[in-house]
């Protein structure tokens, strides 16, 4: 059950085929090159962009993560084995079933987007994907509950107080990034 304390990682799902995906099969998938660095997250919230026509533009569901693994594209989507990306590796996420938020988080001024990472606490509260943004010292909070997370999975370890890391290393190990990954082409 999402609580106030659950780590969430808002993405873009694509397309509403992979919503489907998502809804029936219980997994998402995120190329290992445009991956944010840490997947081992409490809850996936889906971000749906402009192919989901007028329902675009907004968070509508969220999922909670029930694990993941590291496989090919051509093992996620066998109907697609002549895909050029086939033999790329992908993050598989295990998902339990998919809950509606209970009013849509709509985007003001972001367009563009691929992941970002929040709290249970500020998705109870957000009506704007703005309000998702985690500051202060909460940010810092949700920094080491998210390297905790990655020494576990044992992606990434540094000795560095996060004091001593430069912003912009910083936003690149919390995967938060401006432009929209291509997942289709």
């Amino acid at each position: 059950m999402l609580s106030p304390s659950s780590l969430v990682l808002v993405c873009l799902i694509p397309t509403p085929r992979d919503m489907e995906i998502a809804r029936l099969l219980g997994w998402y998938r995120i190329p290992l090159r445009t991956a944010p660095k840490v997947v081992a997250v409490d809850y996936l919230a889906f971000y749906q962009p402009a192919s989901f026509g007028e329902r675009s533009g907004q968070v509508e569901y969220i999922a909670q993560v029930r694990g993941h693994e590291l496989t090919t594209r051509g093992e996620l989507l066998k109907d697609e084995a002549d895909h050029p990306r086939a033999k790329e590796e992908y993050y598989k996420i295990q998902l339990g079933g998919l809950e509606k938020v209970k009013e849509p988080i709509k985007t003001d001024k972001w367009k563009r987007f691929t992941f970002l990472y929040s709290t249970g606490e500020y998705l109870f509260n957000a009506k704007t994907l703005n309000d998702l943004v985690v500051e202060g010292e909460e940010r810092n909070l949700l920094w080491k509950s998210l390297r905790e997370r990655a020494e576990n999975e044992q992606l990434y370890k540094t000795d560095l107080p996060e004091a001593e890391i430069p912003p912009e290393i910083l936003m690149a190990l919390l995967g938060i990034k401006d432009l929209q990954a291509d997942y289709n082409a």
